[in-house]
Protein backbone atom coordinates (compact mmCIF):
# COMPACT_ATOMS: atom_id res chain seq x y z
CA UNK A 1 0.00 0.00 0.00
CA UNK A 2 1.00 3.88 -0.76
CA UNK A 3 1.49 5.60 2.18
CA UNK A 4 -1.58 7.49 3.55
CA UNK A 5 -1.68 11.13 3.71
CA UNK A 6 -1.83 11.75 0.32
CA UNK A 7 -3.41 15.12 0.40
CA UNK A 8 -5.06 16.30 3.69
CA UNK A 9 -5.81 19.78 2.57
CA UNK A 10 -8.41 19.43 0.22
CA UNK A 11 -8.63 20.75 -3.38
CA UNK A 12 -12.04 22.58 -4.49
CA UNK A 13 -13.17 21.54 -8.01
CA UNK A 14 -16.53 22.87 -9.51
CA UNK A 15 -18.34 20.21 -11.91
CA UNK A 16 -19.98 20.39 -15.17
CA UNK A 17 -23.59 20.96 -13.25
CA UNK A 18 -21.48 23.89 -11.16
CA UNK A 19 -21.69 21.93 -8.23
CA UNK A 20 -18.80 22.41 -5.66
CA UNK A 21 -16.52 19.51 -4.36
CA UNK A 22 -13.31 19.46 -2.09
CA UNK A 23 -11.98 16.87 -2.93
CA UNK A 24 -8.95 14.35 -1.29
CA UNK A 25 -6.78 12.25 -3.66
CA UNK A 26 -6.24 8.92 -2.42
CA UNK A 27 -3.39 6.66 -3.75
CA UNK A 28 -4.64 4.50 -6.73
CA UNK A 29 -2.23 1.70 -5.65
CA UNK A 30 -4.09 -1.94 -6.44
CA UNK A 31 -3.74 -2.73 -2.67
CA UNK A 32 -4.50 0.58 -1.24
CA UNK A 33 -8.31 0.53 -3.25
CA UNK A 34 -8.93 -3.21 -2.95
CA UNK A 35 -8.01 -2.14 1.21
CA UNK A 36 -10.64 0.71 0.96
CA UNK A 37 -13.02 -0.93 -1.29
CA UNK A 38 -13.27 -4.39 0.90
CA UNK A 39 -13.63 -2.56 4.28
CA UNK A 40 -16.49 -0.70 2.94
CA UNK A 41 -18.37 -3.36 0.91
CA UNK A 42 -17.47 -5.87 3.84
CA UNK A 43 -18.05 -3.95 6.67
CA UNK A 44 -20.18 -0.88 6.21
CA UNK A 45 -22.32 -2.51 3.22
CA UNK A 46 -25.69 -1.61 5.04
CA UNK A 47 -24.55 1.64 5.64
CA UNK A 48 -23.51 2.96 2.00
CA UNK A 49 -25.40 3.61 -1.24
CA UNK A 50 -23.18 3.17 -4.24
CA UNK A 51 -22.99 3.35 -8.20
CA UNK A 52 -21.79 5.73 -10.84
CA UNK A 53 -23.49 9.25 -11.06
CA UNK A 54 -22.82 10.76 -14.29
CA UNK A 55 -24.46 13.04 -15.80
CA UNK A 56 -28.00 12.12 -17.22
CA UNK A 57 -27.75 9.03 -14.78
CA UNK A 58 -27.56 8.29 -11.30
CA UNK A 59 -27.51 4.52 -10.34
CA UNK A 60 -27.83 4.75 -6.13
CA UNK A 61 -27.87 0.55 -5.02
CA UNK A 62 -28.25 -0.20 -1.95
CA UNK A 63 -27.23 -3.93 -0.75
CA UNK A 64 -29.99 -6.30 0.79
CA UNK A 65 -26.91 -7.82 2.65
CA UNK A 66 -23.03 -8.70 2.78
CA UNK A 67 -21.49 -9.48 -0.12
CA UNK A 68 -21.10 -13.14 -0.66
CA UNK A 69 -17.86 -13.17 -2.25
CA UNK A 70 -14.85 -10.05 -2.45
CA UNK A 71 -12.05 -10.62 -4.93
CA UNK A 72 -9.59 -9.50 -7.25
CA UNK A 73 -8.77 -11.44 -10.50
CA UNK A 74 -6.63 -10.11 -13.75
CA UNK A 75 -6.54 -6.51 -11.62
CA UNK A 76 -10.59 -6.55 -11.16
CA UNK A 77 -12.37 -6.23 -8.24
CA UNK A 78 -15.56 -8.64 -8.43
CA UNK A 79 -17.74 -7.55 -5.35
CA UNK A 80 -20.59 -10.48 -5.71
CA UNK A 81 -23.99 -9.89 -3.93
CA UNK A 82 -25.35 -13.90 -4.78
CA UNK A 83 -26.64 -12.95 -8.75
CA UNK A 84 -26.03 -9.41 -8.45
CA UNK A 85 -22.47 -8.39 -9.05
CA UNK A 86 -19.78 -5.78 -10.02
CA UNK A 87 -16.27 -5.66 -11.48
CA UNK A 88 -13.58 -2.72 -11.13
CA UNK A 89 -10.59 -2.44 -12.53
CA UNK A 90 -8.17 -1.34 -10.06
CA UNK A 91 -5.34 -2.78 -10.83
CA UNK A 92 -2.55 -4.49 -13.34
CA UNK A 93 -5.23 -5.90 -16.07
CA UNK A 94 -3.69 -8.15 -19.01
CA UNK A 95 -6.91 -10.03 -20.09
CA UNK A 96 -7.32 -13.54 -21.35
CA UNK A 97 -4.04 -15.64 -22.03
CA UNK A 98 -5.21 -16.21 -25.77
CA UNK A 99 -5.97 -12.19 -26.42
CA UNK A 100 -4.36 -9.83 -24.18
CA UNK A 101 -5.22 -6.36 -24.13
CA UNK A 102 -3.30 -3.39 -25.27
CA UNK A 103 -1.56 -1.50 -22.86
CA UNK A 104 -3.18 1.70 -23.60
CA UNK A 105 -6.46 -0.07 -22.85
CA UNK A 106 -5.56 -1.57 -19.74
CA UNK A 107 -4.77 1.67 -18.79
CA UNK A 108 -8.11 3.52 -19.44
CA UNK A 109 -9.99 0.75 -17.98
CA UNK A 110 -7.64 0.86 -14.87
CA UNK A 111 -8.51 3.83 -11.52
CA UNK A 112 -6.63 6.38 -12.55
CA UNK A 113 -8.06 8.86 -9.79
CA UNK A 114 -9.44 7.81 -6.17
CA UNK A 115 -10.67 11.03 -4.09
CA UNK A 116 -12.68 11.50 -0.83
CA UNK A 117 -15.11 14.50 -1.83
CA UNK A 118 -17.33 16.25 -0.17
CA UNK A 119 -20.29 18.33 -1.99
CA UNK A 120 -20.71 21.77 -0.88
CA UNK A 121 -24.22 23.16 -1.36
CA UNK A 122 -24.78 27.50 -2.32
CA UNK A 123 -24.19 28.53 1.03
CA UNK A 124 -20.72 26.74 1.00
CA UNK A 125 -21.17 24.16 3.42
CA UNK A 126 -21.24 20.54 3.23
CA UNK A 127 -24.15 18.57 1.61
CA UNK A 128 -22.93 14.98 0.97
CA UNK A 129 -19.80 12.97 1.15
CA UNK A 130 -18.67 10.42 -0.28
CA UNK A 131 -15.79 8.08 -2.51
CA UNK A 132 -15.31 8.64 -6.53
CA UNK A 133 -13.13 6.60 -8.66
CA UNK A 134 -12.18 7.30 -12.02
CA UNK A 135 -10.82 4.91 -15.23
CA UNK A 136 -7.27 6.53 -16.91
CA UNK A 137 -9.37 8.82 -19.03
CA UNK A 138 -11.18 10.50 -16.40
CA UNK A 139 -14.52 8.32 -16.60
CA UNK A 140 -16.20 7.37 -13.34
CA UNK A 141 -16.48 4.01 -12.33
CA UNK A 142 -17.97 4.12 -8.94
CA UNK A 143 -19.11 6.81 -6.78
CA UNK A 144 -19.76 5.46 -2.84
CA UNK A 145 -22.40 7.89 -1.40
CA UNK A 146 -21.42 7.75 2.71
CA UNK A 147 -24.24 8.23 5.64
CA UNK A 148 -25.80 11.53 5.33
CA UNK A 149 -26.46 13.70 8.30
CA UNK A 150 -29.35 14.96 6.77
CA UNK A 151 -31.15 12.25 5.66
CA UNK A 152 -32.76 9.04 7.24
CA UNK A 153 -30.77 5.64 7.38
CA UNK A 154 -33.42 3.80 5.41
CA UNK A 155 -35.83 5.98 3.59
CA UNK A 156 -33.72 8.79 2.31
CA UNK A 157 -36.34 11.22 3.44
CA UNK A 158 -34.50 14.85 4.53
CA UNK A 159 -34.23 14.60 8.31
CA UNK A 160 -35.12 17.92 10.52
CA UNK A 161 -32.65 17.99 12.88
CA UNK A 162 -29.38 16.48 11.28
CA UNK A 163 -27.70 13.37 12.90
CA UNK A 164 -24.15 13.99 13.02
CA UNK A 165 -23.36 10.06 14.36
CA UNK A 166 -24.01 9.64 10.69
CA UNK A 167 -20.80 11.36 9.82
CA UNK A 168 -18.52 8.72 11.46
CA UNK A 169 -17.89 6.73 8.59
CA UNK A 170 -16.26 9.78 6.78
CA UNK A 171 -14.65 10.59 10.18
CA UNK A 172 -12.83 7.25 10.01
CA UNK A 173 -12.17 7.28 6.27
CA UNK A 174 -10.26 10.88 6.65
CA UNK A 175 -8.39 9.15 9.99
CA UNK A 176 -6.87 6.11 8.07
CA UNK A 177 -6.66 7.52 4.49
CA UNK A 178 -5.90 10.89 5.13
CA UNK A 179 -4.23 10.84 8.72
CA UNK A 180 -6.58 13.65 10.21
CA UNK A 181 -7.54 12.20 13.26
CA UNK A 182 -10.07 14.97 14.53
CA UNK A 183 -13.54 15.45 13.10
CA UNK A 184 -13.66 18.61 11.12
CA UNK A 185 -15.76 20.92 12.21
CA UNK A 186 -17.02 21.91 8.85
CA UNK A 187 -18.44 18.68 8.06
CA UNK A 188 -21.04 19.71 10.79
CA UNK A 189 -21.83 23.67 9.58
CA UNK A 190 -24.77 22.81 7.30
CA UNK A 191 -28.29 23.19 8.13
CA UNK A 192 -29.73 21.10 5.98
CA UNK A 193 -29.73 18.67 3.12
CA UNK A 194 -30.19 20.13 -0.94
CA UNK A 195 -29.21 19.68 -4.14
CA UNK A 196 -28.56 23.18 -5.29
Amino acid sequence: MEALNVESLPQRVVDEDGAVHEIFALPTDAASLEALLRELFAEHWHEITFGPIIQGAAWEMRAAAPPEKIKMFDGYLTVTFGVPHFHICIGEHKGPHNNRVSPELAHHRRTGRAELYRRLSRAGTPVSWGLRLFNGKGEQQITILLPNPFLHPETDKILKVPDWSRLALWDHLRSRWLGLAAPDPFDRSGTGFRHD
